[in-house]
Parts: structure tokens; C-alpha cells; sequence
């Protein structure tokens, strides 16, 4: 699914949903069809400029499948930044982020394809940055083919239980709070 209501008649949209959104609804922020997990819609116009457009960047926070096992130096270079290339073909180094092999996927509710034939690992990372299919382009400068990528966590508003498909409302003081935003109305 994309994050959008309306598009290529090809891939599945949000309005495929069973849900009334409000008028005026847009995703904030997005994943491409090949990413998975929390995705923020709102009806108010300034979310997306307070939460990405803001001084104080915002975290979000992934659970990354990469093929093979990832090396204590690899981690170090993902944490201190990559330089990878961005649209327009420019180098770009990316800004310093966290990152971690995660080993328990329960807490994510993730299940885990055992069936591999190629070994692989989970890490945890989180950035303040989101160039076009960053994260993928991390850990392929690096030696790496991203095979899952799962958004659990923006700033406070994590994926928790929520199934894929489905949605939660959240009260709007709730919403900002837990993304961080102190300036809204």
C-alpha cells in the first residue's frame, strides 16, 4: 500500500481501506509500496510542516531486515553517517543516527520469515533525516540489500499492536504530545 488516496491505478492506496476518513485527510510524511508500518493522517494542513519542516528534527525509528550479518564497524559507519546518492545524482552524508542489532522482533509484534536461504539480520535504526529511500540507501553503501523495512516509531507514537490495514484515532493534544510538537492550533 502507498501513502496516498488517489494514483497509479497499479498499486493498493489508502482509500482501499474500510474506513471513513474525515475530509481533508492526507498522510504525513510516507512509505513507498516496499515499506511497511505506522503511517500519520491527519486533517490539519500544519502537522506536516510542524513535524517535518520544523528547527527541531523529529526522530523516526525502523526496523530494518538487511541480508547478511552486520559488523560492529559497519554500525559505527551507519551511526556516524554514509555517504550515499541522492535524487538529481548528488552525494549526500548522511547525519548521525542510532542504530542497533534487534534481536527481540516480539516487542514489535514483527514476525520473522524463517525460511531464509541467504543469512540476514534485524537492526533498529533511528533517524532525523528522510532523503528518498534513505534507509535503503544506508545500508547498500555499505555492503547490505535492505529485505524489510518496518517504520515502528515516530518520536513518542509508536506502532505498538496496531495490524497492518488498520487505524487508530488518537485525540489531537495526545498526537502532538507524543510527536513532540509544542507549537499547534
Amino acid at each position: 500500500m502507498v501513502s496516498q488516496f488517489t494514483g497509479n491505478d497499479k498499486v493498493r492506496q489508502l482509500s482501499a481501506l474500510s474506513y471513513e476518513f474525515p475530509e481533508g485527510t492526507h498522510a504525513i510524511g510516507r512509505l513507498d509500496s516496499d515499506s511497511e508500518g505506522l503511517l500519520l493522517l491527519s486533517n490539519n494542513k500544519k502537522v506536516t510542516g510542524l513535524l517535518f519542516k520544523s528547527k527541531v528534527p523529529h526522530k523516526r525509528t525502523y526496523l530494518v531486515k538487511v541480508r547478511y550479518q552486520v559488523s560492529e564497524e559497519t554500525l559505527q559507519q551507519l551511526r556516524t553517517g554514509v555517504r550515499i546518492r541522492i535524487r538529481g545524482g548528488a552525494d549526500w552524508v548522511t547525519s548521525p543516527c542510532e542504530v542497533q542489532l534487534a534481536d527481540d522482533l516480539s516487542k514489535y509484534h514483527v514476525t520473522d520469515e524463517k525460511h531464509e536461504y541467504s543469512p540476514y539480520c534485524w537492526l533498529l535504526m533511528s533517524l532525523t533525516e528522510g532523503k528518498y529511500h534513505q534507509v535503503r540507501k544506508m545500508v547498500f553503501a555499505l555492503g547490505h540489500r535492505c529485505k524489510r523495512l518496518i517504520r515502528v516509531a515516530i518520536e513518542d507514537l509508536t506502532l505498538d499492536d496496531l495490524a497492518p490495514g488498520h487505524i487508530k484515532e488518537i485525540a489531537e493534544e495526545d498526537f502532538f504530545r507524543r510527536l513532540k510538537i509544542k507549537e499547534y492550533t
